[in-house]
């Protein structure tokens, strides 16, 4: 499936995969509640789902903290 990179400044990043369609491209602004992919069954699965990470300085981290921090 496709890929998709959002940086959110501060060397925040969350990453996207398993997407069927990325609907924002290099240089979109992207707010939250946007639609950015459709996710569909790729990347050899049998069903849909989605790949979700963020990031921090190039390291991965849990999510909640992310929760917590906004």
């Amino acid at each position: 499936g496709n890929l998709l990179i959002i940086d959110h400044g501060s060397q925040y990043l969350s990453i996207y995969g398993n997407n069927q369609t990325v609907l924002r491209h290099v240089g979109d602004n992207v707010k939250g509640g946007d639609i950015v992919a459709n996710v569909g069954a790729t990347g050899g699965q049998a069903e849909s789902g989605l790949y979700f990470e963020l990031r921090h300085r190039g390291a991965p981290f849990d999510p909640l903290k992310w929760a917590s921090l906004r």
